[in-house]
C-alpha cells in the first residue's frame, strides 16, 4: 500500500475554535459516535453539543440520569427480560464482551441475579495483553459463563488495522467494526432474541436522545446493501481487487443485510436500566468475576482498570489525542467528575499530568503489528494535526494552543 498523507489543515471540518466544557473537562472537540462502516476521509465529524451556559452534553445527560426512577427502570428492565426469557436450557440474552469491567458486570448480573441464560460472545483483541488474557479467562472460569471466542483473520485484521491508521489515524476500527457486529450476527445464528451491550454513546457525549429509549440504533450494525460500505476509509470492492483477501474473508465485518434479520431480535443497552458508574463496575467485576487491573498506571491517563486488554488500546486513545486534542486522560477523568469520583479540578490536574504522554509499553509492537516504520508512524500522526488545535515548535515537536489547564 502506498503511502499517502493526509493533507487536511482541519481533520473532518472541526469546530475552529477550542473550548471546554465548565462541569468537567471535555472540549468541543470531543467526536460522536458514527456508523463505521461509514466513516471515511473528508466528512464533517459531528461532535458534542454545549448548552448555553457552556455545559456539555455529557453533563446534561448525567444531570438527567440522577432524575430518574431506577426503580421503575429496573421494572421495565424485568418486562424487556421476561419477554426473552426461554425457561429451558436454551441460551436467551448475548452479551458481547471481552471480560473487562463493564461486560463482566452486565453478564454477570444477568445471570445471577436476573436468571437468565447467558452466552458472552468475544471479538478476540488485536493483541492480546498479559492482563487482558487473564481477565477474559477470569470471566469465564470465575464468572462462570459460556463464551464464543472469535477470532478474526489474522493477516486481514492486520490489514484493516494499518489501512485504518494510515487513512483516518483510527486504528481501533476494525476491533470497534467487530465487536459490533458479533453480538447480533451470534445471535442469529442461535435464535437468540436480545443482545444486552453496556453503556451508550450518550454516557460521553453522543445526542442525549440515544439515552431516551433501551434499544440501540440499528444502523449501528445493519445496512440495506454493502454497495457503500468502507473499511478503513476504503470501498470494499477495492480492498478484494488489491489485496489476495476473498469476499468471504470480509464477512465478519459487514453489517447485517436488513432483509436477512428475520427473528426480530433486540439490542438493548444496560445503561438504561441501571444507573451507570464504570468505576462501581469495576467494583463488582473483581468481586464477582475476578477482574485485575494492570500493576502500574495505564499510559496517558491515571487509572489502571480501563480498556486493559489490547495492545492497540494505548494507540485508539493516543490518536484521538492527535485528531481532536483530547487524550485518554480526559476522557478518563470526565466520567469520574461526573460521577463524583474527583473535583474538577483534581480532573484538570490529571490532564496536564498525562493526557499527552506518549505510550512507550508497546509501540515496537504496535509498529510491527501494522507494519509501519517509526519515521512513517511520525509523518502519519503529524499529517493528521489540525492547525487550530495544534502549535508546531520544532519538526518533532508540537503542543496543544488551548488546554483546560
Amino acid at each position: 500500500m502506498k503511502l499517502k498523507l493526509n493533507k487536511s489543515k482541519n481533520f473532518q471540518n472541526l469546530p475552529n475554535k477550542v473550548f471546554f466544557c465548565k462541569k468537567c473537562v471535555i472540549s468541543n472537540q470531543r467526536p460522536s459516535s458514527v456508523s463505521e462502516t461509514q466513516n471515511k476521509k473528508k466528512i464533517k465529524k459531528k461532535v458534542i453539543d454545549f448548552d448555553r451556559n457552556g455545559i456539555c452534553s455529557a453533563c446534561i445527560n448525567h444531570e438527567n440520569m440522577g432524575k430518574i426512577s431506577w426503580e421503575k427502570r429496573e421494572t421495565q428492565l424485568l418486562k424487556t427480560l421476561d419477554k426473552f426469557r426461554k425457561n429451558n436450557s436454551e441460551y436467551d440474552v448475548v452479551v458481547p464482551g471481552s471480560g473487562g469491567k463493564d461486560s463482566a458486570y452486565v453478564s454477570h448480573i444477568l445471570k445471577y441475579k436476573y436468571g437468565m441464560n447467558p452466552l458472552t460472545v468475544t471479538w478476540s483483541p488485536h493483541m492480546y495483553t498479559e492482563v487482558g488474557k487473564k481477565n477474559f479467562y477470569n470471566w469465564i472460569n470465575k464468572g462462570g459463563f459460556d463464551n464464543i471466542l472469535f477470532t478474526p483473520n489474522g493477516a486481514l485484521q492486520r490489514y484493516l488495522t494499518r489501512l485504518s491508521f494510515i487513512n483516518l489515524l483510527h486504528p481501533f476500527q476494525p476491533f470497534i467494526i467487530g465487536q459490533r457486529m458479533i453480538g447480533p450476527k451470534i445471535a442469529m445464528k442461535y435464535n437468540i432474541k436480545l443482545i444486552m451491550y453496556g453503556e451508550t454513546g450518550a454516557q460521553y457525549g453522543n445526542d442525549i436522545s440515544e439515552n431516551k429509549i433501551p434499544i440501540m440504533d440499528i444502523n449501528y450494525f445493519s445496512t440495506k446493501n454493502h454497495n457503500n460500505i468502507y473499511l478503513g476509509s476504503e470501498k470494499i470492492k477495492n480492498i478484494i481487487k488489491n489485496n489476495i483477501f476473498k469476499p468471504s474473508d470480509l464477512n465478519p465485518y459487514l453489517p447485517i443485510l436488513r432483509k436477512d434479520i428475520r427473528n426480530n431480535f433486540e439490542v438493548h443497552h444496560m445503561s438504561y436500566y441501571k444507573y451507570w458508574d464504570p468505576q462501581e463496575n469495576f467494583y463488582y467485576a473483581s468481586k464477582h468475576c475476578g477482574f485485575e487491573t494492570n500493576q502500574e498506571r495505564t499510559e496517558g491517563t491515571y487509572s489502571k482498570y480501563s480498556s486493559i486488554d489490547d495492545k492497540v488500546d494505548n494507540f485508539h486513545y493516543y490518536t484521538t489525542l492527535i485528531k481532536f486534542g483530547i487524550g485518554r486522560a480526559t476522557y478518563d477523568a470526565c466520567q469520574e467528575i461526573r460521577n463524583k469520583k474527583i473535583t474538577r479540578e483534581e480532573g484538570i490536574n490529571l490532564v496536564k499530568l498525562y493526557d499527552c504522554e506518549f505510550p512507550k509499553k508497546y509501540f515496537r509492537d504496535f509498529l510491527d503489528y501494522i507494519n509501519v516504520s517509526e519515521n512513517n508512524f511520525i509523518k502519519i500522526i503529524n499529517s493528521f494535526r489540525s492547525e487550530h488545535i495544534w502549535k508546531k515548535i520544532s519538526r518533532y515537536e508540537y503542543k496543544l494552543k488551548r488546554t483546560v489547564y
